[in-house]
Formats: C-alpha cells, structure tokens, sequence
C-alpha cells in the first residue's frame, strides 16, 4: 500500500511538472496592439476590418493571441495627443497608427519606445516621420499611398475632361499636416496650365454648405479633392452636393467613385498597404525593430470614372479618356 501511494505521489507530482511551462505562458500577459486613428471608427471600420483579418490569417487571433485598444479622434485631430498619451499609458506593445498623418505625429511624440507601424498618405520622410524610406530609424515605419502628392495631377486629369475649364476648386481640410504644401503644390500646377485656383477649407461636414456656395460665386467650373481622411466619411454629402451643383469632381480612391464622384485618381492597392502594415505588426511582435522595417509605397496607381455621373450632370466623356480607365462605373 505504501508503494502504491508513493508511486501514485510520483506520477501526480511527474503531471503537474508537465504542466507548469503551460501555466507560465497562460500567465503571460497578451500583447496589445493600440489602435490610434484620426477619423471615427464607423468611417475606418472597412479598412481596419482588412487589417484584422490579416493579422488573423498570420495567426495572431485576437482574444487568443492578443488584443485591440482603440482611440478614435473622430475627425477631431487635436485629440490625437492625448489619445496617444492613453495608449502609452496602458504599455501597448505595438501601436497601429491610421487615417491621419497627425495621428502618427501623435504617437510618435508620445513615445520612443513603444514601436509604431503607420498607414499614410503622405511623405513620411518630408513630414519627419521617418529618416528615409529604406532605412526609417527609431521606432516607426509604416506604408504610405502617397496620395496627398497627387494633387497636380488630379488637376490635369480634370482639365482633359474640361478642357475650357478656367476656374478650378480646390477643397482641404487646413488642419491636416500636408495642407500647406498640398495648396501650393496645386496652386503651383495650375499656372502651368492657365488655371485658377478657388481654394476652401472644411474643417467638419457642416462647413460644406458654405464651401459650395464659395464655389458658386467664384464661378467654379470642377473641383478638386485633397486627400483628406476626413472626406471619406462625408463622401454621400459630397455627392449630393456635387450633383446639385453639377460639379465635375475628381477625388482620391474607388470609393468616392463608387458612391457617386464622376472621377478618382489615386492608389490601386491601397487596401494591400493595410495587409503589409498588418504583417509588419506581427513581424514586431516576434521581435523585429519598426525602424528596421522599410516602409513601403504603392506599386500602380488607378484612374476610375463614374460614367453614371457624369451623365447625370450632362458631361460628355470621350471614348479615349473611357480606354484609359482601369474601371468605369455604369
């Protein structure tokens, strides 16, 4: 009997051996990806849905293999900093920086540490983001689309479907970061051609209204969309606006296009860039330094044209421009 119970003690004792690397992992703390973004989470939600699934796909699960905090400013930019404040706060080990070039800016002033992978639209390396594209250095790297840069030539493509057009809206939101050189880029390329520019400022939905009435008495004949984030959450009042006004408008991505603006120009794989950026996440997690990580850029860009549109506002387009697109809208 004792022999029984001694050999019993063993074989317990030899199980619970076995199981105490399980219990030191289960009581590892799950990493936490911070999620900071400039716009509303409802705007974003497709975007970072993409981003979620592919973390999924690489195997990092979240509620197994981690988890989200997320800090939406709502459009409402200069709430990114304390936002960001939270999330080092919190010791996220990862922070998922999107829709806004200041949300970057945000994180990255709120920590040296704490890795920052960024999805952008503009030139990380001129708003200081990053020291190269190659080579970013510190704690951030990211994808960008390079969308605000395509400014000049939005115009230009305008001007070919309006080739009388002498006065030309130009629409910003003037507290994003590349607002500055965005304007003069534009303004810059449109002496070029004889063009003059109408600028206008939106700084929320609402100021839409009076933006269009600015646009009616200077005699606007097309118009131009900045590559704001913000924008994509008014894309149906934009719509609405731009037809009752008939306003040839070219704006930044399939999207605007799909939802009723005659053109857009700009990124083709831009939901490839949230992939990437996805992957770049879980590459820091296993122990890859962000600043080693290059940041990547598009590889083509897309002309696509709501056709249905432009009918609507009695536009005629040549079956040349329709060859050139990558996708027209019927």
């Amino acid at each position: 009997m004792l022999d029984l119970r001694r050999r019993d003690f063993i074989a317990l004792l030899g199980g619970a051996a076995a199981a105490w690397p399980l219990v030191a992992r289960a009581q590892q703390p799950m990493p936490v990806i911070g999620v900071l973004g400039g716009p509303s989470a409802a705007d974003w939600l497709p975007r970072f849905e993409l981003f979620r699934q592919s973390l999924r796909e690489l195997g990092h699960i979240e509620g197994q293999h981690l988890r989200f905090e997320q800090r939406w400013a709502d459009g409402k930019l200069d709430r990114l900093p304390a936002l960001a404040t939270d999330l080092v706060r919190r010791q996220v080990s990862v922070i998922f920086a999107t829709g806004a070039e200041s949300a970057t800016i945000a994180a990255k002033a709120a920590t040296a540490t704490i890795p920052i992978v960024f999805t952008s639209g503009s030139d990380p390396v001129a708003l200081g983001l990053v020291t190269s594209m190659s080579r970013p250095g510190g704690n951030v790297t990211g994808t960008t689309a390079f969308t605000s840069a395509l400014g000049p030539k939005r115009l230009e493509i305008l001007r070919e479907v309006l080739p009388g057009a002498s006065v030309v809206g130009f629409l910003q939101d003037p507290e994003a970061l590349h607002a500055e050189y965005t304007a003069k880029d534009i303004e810059a390329a449109a002496q070029k051609i004889g063009v003059r520019i109408v600028l206008a400022h939106a700084r929320v939905e609402n100021d839409l209204d009076a933006v269009f009435a600015k646009f009616v008495d200077a005699g606007v004949q097309g118009l131009v969309l900045n590559a704001d984030a913000n924008f994509l959450g008014w894309r149906n009042r934009l719509v609405m606006l731009t037809s009752r006004h008939a306003l040839p408008t070219i704006s930044l991505s399939r999207e605007y296009a799909r939802a009723g603006l005659m053109i857009s120009y700009g990124t083709a794989d831009t939901l490839d860039l949230y992939r990437l950026s996805a992957s770049y996440v879980a590459r820091v997690l296993k122990g890859e330094k962000a600043g080693d990580l290059p940041v990547q850029g598009p590889t083509k860009f897309e002309l696509v044209v709501n056709l249905k549109s432009a009918k609507t506002i009695g536009l005629p387009i040549s079956d040349s421009f329709l060859l050139r697109a990558d996708e027209v809208i019927e």
